[in-house]
């Protein structure tokens, strides 16, 4: 009897690790959303067990409160922020203090530390120092501290995977960076958008972006490759060899598929794009096959205050109203 019941808790930690994997994105940008507690309460309605927050929000931080939501919270692009906490011990101990150690019951996943930061960012050198000094601040916590880059880290050709390296002039930035993840044993965030890549180069087929392609579409002996997500991150991964990081466990922390405002943004796509992606993540890549990949799809809504082109303005998986653009599997 004790071994059955030893055998069903553990099927049942390897199905919930599987339907765990996905979160969703909850950015704030819009005018006509709703109230934070309606935001939580669709996420449990919807049993998205994941969030990630962009910047601490009261509101939202006091609706998290006694659920299950596991949150990735950032610290912002704020120039003066991450330089004052990269600065002082004490001013990273407030902003844990005041964010994270005042909401005991919510449950903090990671905390970001910039957002694709660039070496021409003024506050880029001070990077590194701010995570040190946030991850001191939340000892005892378990707590992991990282941040998130994106695929402009990435030196040309994009292709094939085990040719990706990092651009030169991330170095400075990426060096210390995964010297510091691979120290502390966190993963590093990276915002993976096959829909751009599509976008931008006419010689990408639509159902490689879409996860769709019934056979491989791109080689890189002795792996195959049927989609672009796999392909992309697979070239992080290989960066990451290169640089020392090879052991590192990567987060998608924003992947999507728009449904209007550019090049085959229909509803359509993104339908198939992201529920495709929700099981697919489940499976790893080429490269590293049967490891799940803990992702964050972009977003819980459209947000029309965003700036930039129209697309970017597009993303939601719902409506304002709260109705859903399209039905969603998130297990």
């Amino acid at each position: 009897m004790t071994s059955t019941i030893l055998l069903f808790s553990l099927v049942m930690a390897i199905l919930n690790t599987s339907n765990a994997q996905i979160g969703v994105c909850y950015g704030m940008k819009g005018s006509d959303l709703p109230s934070r507690q309606e935001v939580i309460d669709l996420y449990n309605q919807n049993n998205i067990q994941r969030m990630r927050l962009y910047a601490p929000d009261e509101a939202a931080l006091q609706a998290l409160r006694g659920t299950n939501i596991e949150l990735v919270l950032d610290i912002p692009n704020d120039d003066n922020l991450i330089q004052s906490i990269a600065a002082s011990q004490a001013t990273a101990d407030d902003w844990v203090q005041n964010n994270v150690r005042n909401y005991p019951d919510v449950k903090f996943r990671y905390i970001n530390v910039g957002n694709e930061v660039k070496p021409t960012d003024s506050f880029a050198q001070f990077l590194v120092p701010a995570m040190q000094n946030i991850q001191n601040a939340l000892a005892g916590l378990g707590i992991k501290v990282s941040t998130v880059i994106d695929t402009r880290t990435l030196d040309d050709p994009p292709f094939p995977p085990s040719k990706g390296s990092f651009k030169a002039e991330y170095k400075p930035i990426l060096d210390p960076l995964i010297s510091f993840l691979v120290n502390n044993q966190a993963p590093l965030l990276v915002n993976l958008y096959p829909y751009f890549s599509y976008a931008g180069d006419t010689n990408i087929r639509l159902d490689y972006a879409l996860f769709t392609a019934p056979s491989p579409v791109a080689s890189d002996p002795p792996l195959e490759y049927r989609n672009l997500f796999d392909a992309m991150l697979d070239t992080v991964y290989a960066a990451l060899e290169k640089s020392g990081g090879g052991n590192l466990e990567i987060v998608v922390s924003e992947s999507g598929w728009p449904t209007a405002g550019g090049k085959d943004t229909t509803v359509e796509n993104a339908r198939t794009y992201n529920n495709n992606l929700v099981q697919h993540v489940k499976e790893g890549t080429p490269k590293k096959q049967g490891k799940p990949i803990e992702t964050y799809i972009f977003a819980m809504f459209d947000e029309n205050d965003k700036g930039g082109e129209e697309v970017e303005k597009h993303w939601g998986l719902f409506s304002p109203n709260k109705q859903p653009k399209y039905q969603m599997n998130f297990n």
